[in-house]
């Protein structure tokens, strides 16, 4: 990632597909994805729960209706992602390494750690007990301290109410912003969707498209973030 070239990311709850009517709907999800405009895609609940955890999106419509492909998270042939998170980016943005991290806690939970080139994106998705999130967040620094340095950029479902307390541990290490309320998505009252960033990176929360806030495709808004390399002297 070039200095002058941001990148434009997006993370996105989608409920396997169910949205705020309760139908469950995968091309209303990926038209919505589509007008993010988006250079990468967080996905959290991209995958069913039971069995083998098959994909909640047909994947032969994924680069069809959004121009993504997904990257290479997933550890068999029928889920999108692991532990439910996906990404989505650009054909030409190539994982150069994917690291899988299991969480912490009561819930089975991951991480999944991406390295693009120059830039390392994480799609998180925490658990709904505190102080099992808190364990989670002590686990991704660490397992993130202890891969050679990169930007990063974490994103995703922190399932966190409060703005001022909860996400401590990694705050040591990044900057959280908090884009606004994301959930639920017909009346929304939790931000409960962030992005957290090094210092080596500026990011600048943006809009998210009308589209995608009119019909609810999903229980959470997506959140959106216009990503550049910063100089560091």
């Amino acid at each position: 990632m070039r200095p002058d070239a941001p990148l434009r990311l997006a993370s996105y709850n989608i409920r396997a597909g169910l949205g705020m009517d309760l139908r469950r709907d995968p091309m209303r999800v990926l038209d919505a994805i589509a007008s993010f405009d988006a250079d990468i895609v967080a996905l959290q609940e991209a995958d069913f729960r039971t069995g083998k955890r098959p994909t909640a999106l047909p994947r032969d419509a994924i680069a069809q209706r959004t121009s993504l492909v997904p990257l290479p998270v997933a550890e068999n042939g029928v889920s999108l992602g692991w532990h439910g998170i996906a990404l989505l980016a650009r054909p030409d943005l190539v994982a150069q390494q994917v690291h899988r991290y299991p969480l912490p806690g009561l819930e089975p939970r991951g991480a999944v750690a991406v390295d693009l080139p120059d830039l390392r994106i994480v799609g998180v998705h925490l658990g709904l007990l505190r102080h099992s999130r808190r364990a989670q967040l002590d686990h991704i620094r660490e397992e993130l301290d202890a891969l050679p340095e990169r930007p990063t950029v974490i994103l995703g479902d922190f399932n966190e109410w409060s703005r001022k307390v909860g996400l401590g541990r990694l705050a040591r290490r990044y900057t959280i912003l908090t884009p606004g309320r994301t959930f639920p998505a017909s009346l929304p009252l939790g931000a409960l969707d962030r992005v957290a960033h090094c210092h080596r990176l500026s990011v600048r929360m943006l809009d998210i498209p009308q589209k995608a806030k009119g019909r609810h495709a999903s229980d959470h808004l997506p959140i959106l973030a216009e990503v550049e390399r910063r100089e560091v002297a």
